[in-house]
């Protein structure tokens, strides 16, 4: 179980604390604020005019500190530092879901590394996790800056129907599990902002025990099942449903009600799927989820490379997600500009900083030469 408290704090943080010495790649660092979101620049000592534009991942509010204020935030940029890149990295100028200010925030530090240290002569998009929902829509809407992007485990798909992902997860579970989270109805009740307090690292502790301790208590063989129609392991399946309430929960503030609507939802695959639909909590709409998703939603346009690495096993974004992406990039006749690798990672964004290097390059080799790598494996 501790080591299940480890990935959660790496999970919180939405990107992988690499073990390793990296403060001494870091030969200079530029650091402020842009416009209310703090942002950092780090420079290696073989800097050579080449950038990479970092966008992390989902950050939960009050629970972790902001990306670059985290002590494994050098080490997430090992592969780029080592080949020379710069790195310009926003924290956004919020936590949480923050796909639109992640764009929009990302654009306005490049063009202050722009004004500030003069045109890079290559410049490439990565991002983790929300992050590579980032790096995907900056690609589809300011590619022309850039010589490919790197989207890693990314929200990949269209941002409403992988939102409310996490909406009937919730919603199946307390009809599976009743009484040990917040009905949905709480969580977006009218008026209410309750947002999440801040932890210690023993209260969340202390919560997942609670939780798998009663999923356990109240049926084992339930809960295997339940986690198998969801390609799960049993471990993984109190930080996903804790980590939802806290999602939603901020959904719930940041669209200022309920983007989600699940009465015309039919749930199937379960041991009862009658039972399930008769005791699943169904709530409408009160804000319009076009509304609320729509500002860099997935359009497919992608007109430089992308190279996007998955792990096989994720317990937050499965990659069967990647498929969704494919088929919007597939209907903009794009394909041509889409490689697609996994590694046999097993958890959120576990790859090796050797798996990341060679995804980053093949996509340099690919940018420069022009020939696209072949799909599949990472090792």
């Amino acid at each position: 179980m501790k080591k299940q408290f480890i990935l959660l704090i790496v999970l919180l943080a939405a990107f992988c604390m690499q073990h390793l010495p990296a403060q001494n790649l870091a030969a200079k660092v530029d650091s402020g604020n842009i416009s209310g979101a703090d942002y950092k620049i780090v420079f290696p000592a073989n800097w050579k005019g080449k950038l990479v534009m970092y966008a992390h991942g989902y950050e939960v509010k009050g629970l972790v500190p902001k990306n670059s204020k985290s002590p494994g935030f050098i080490n997430a940029l090992i592969p780029f530092l080592e080949r020379g890149f710069a790195v310009a990295a926003s924290d956004y100028s919020t936590q949480g879901y923050a796909v639109v200010q992640g764009v929009d925030e990302t654009e306005a530090l490049r063009k202050y590394f722009v004004k500030n240290y003069g045109k890079p002569d290559t410049t490439f998009m990565v991002g983790h996790s929300m992050g590579g929902a980032i790096a995907i829509a900056t690609m589809e809407n300011f590619g022309k800056n850039y010589k490919g992007g790197l989207p890693l485990c990314p929200m990949d798909g269209p941002l409403y129907p992988f939102a409310s992902n996490s909406f009937d997860f919730y919603a199946t579970c307390n009809a599976m599990f009743p009484g040990i989270e917040p009905p949905l109805s709480k969580i977006f009740a009218p008026n209410r902002m309750d947002s999440v307090k801040p932890m210690t690292p023993g209260s969340m502790f202390s919560r997942l025990n609670e939780i798998k301790k009663r999923i356990i208590g109240k049926d084992s063989a339930v809960a295997l099942a339940y986690c198998k129609r969801l390609d799960l392991k049993l471990d993984d399946l109190p930080f996903k449903i804790f980590f939802s309430e806290l999602v939603l929960r901020d959904y719930a503030e940041k669209a200022k009600g309920n983007p989600f609507d699940n009465t015309n939802t039919i749930y199937s695959g379960f041991p009862d799927n009658r039972e399930i639909n008769k005791k699943v909590e169904r709530l409408t709409a009160t804000v319009d989820p076009i509304d609320f998703f729509k500002t860099y939603d997935r359009t497919g346009n992608i007109n430089q490379p992308i190279v996007l690495m998955h792990t096989l096993y994720d317990q937050l974004i499965s990659p069967s997600v990647v498929v969704d992406f494919e088929n919007i990039v597939k209907a903009q006749r794009k394909l041509q500009n889409l490689t697609i690798h996994y590694t046999n990672g097993q958890g959120h964004c576990a790859f090796t900083p050797q798996q990341t290097a060679q995804a980053f390059d093949e996509l340099r080799a690919w940018a420069n030469t022009g020939k696209k790598p072949n799909a599949g494996p990472i090792e």
